[in-house]
């Protein structure tokens, strides 16, 4: 059993689609979904300190580890997915070519491809003032990257020559690429790509999971605090 503590948001979407991934694939492998209501501050309990210390979700325990030992904790989006990949031996190649590149784009959606639309989201949408040097910055930037990945993507089905955890680290961001202002309709390529994984029956099963704890974000001082604020405790 994996416990996943998730909120429905891009990063933690990582990790459900990759259970579910597994269970299409015939791999058993029962996790369960701990919510991290990250607008109420729940990453800042010190139970989930312990084992997640940036104060961010995503983060899993696994009680069957490999070893046969204790339970193992993972903290960080790229970190569960290698793990998990490593754990099953399905969506990493061992083959050192390929597995450089699934490692290339999954450190390139690690650095880029979620972190700078993050902050193309908060400056858009949940920044008190309107910053136009920002907007700008980072909705280009958001720009350049789906280029980026729309060339790498023109002759290719998937992100490497197999469906892997870098597709699985991306497509969560590409999924909501309407929230950062973003036409599929100029990224031809990208948008093939991502109607091909938004098809498969375990994305439909992943989003499933976790949309009982949809709702709206409500952005109010006390949830900008929350969220946004500097801080290591609440």
């Amino acid at each position: 059993m994996i416990d996943l503590y998730f909120w429905p948001t891009p990063n933690g979407y990582k990790i459900s689609l990759f259970l579910e991934e597994a269970r299409q694939a015939g791999i058993a492998l029962d996790y369960r979904i701990v919510p991290v209501d990250i607008s109420a501050g729940d990453q800042f309990k010190p139970e989930f300190l312990a084992f997640s210390p940036n104060n961010r979700m995503p983060a899993i325990i696994d009680h069957a580890p490999v070893d046969g030992g204790e339970p193992i904790t993972v903290f960080e989006s790229g970190a569960i997915l290698v793990y998990l990949a490593e754990k099953i031996g399905r969506f990493l190649p061992t083959e050192v070519r390929a597995r450089k590149q699934v490692m290339e784009w999954l450190f390139w959606q690690m650095g880029g491809f979620g972190p700078m639309l993050g902050q193309n989201h908060h400056f858009t949408r949940y920044a008190p003032e309107s910053i136009p040097y920002a907007i700008d910055r980072y909705t280009r930037e958001t720009e350049r990257l789906y280029a980026v990945l729309d060339r790498h993507l023109t002759n290719r089905e998937f992100i490497a020559d197999q469906y892997s955890i870098a597709d699985i680290a991306c497509y969560p961001w590409a999924a909501i690429h309407e929230w950062h202002h973003i036409d599929l309709a100029r990224y031809d390529h990208v948008r093939r790509w991502h109607d091909a994984i938004k098809a498969r029956p375990a994305t439909a099963l992943a989003w499933a999971a976790g949309e009982h704890l949809r709702r709206p974000l409500v952005i109010d001082d006390k949830a900008r605090s929350v969220l946004f604020g500097n801080r290591t405790t609440p």
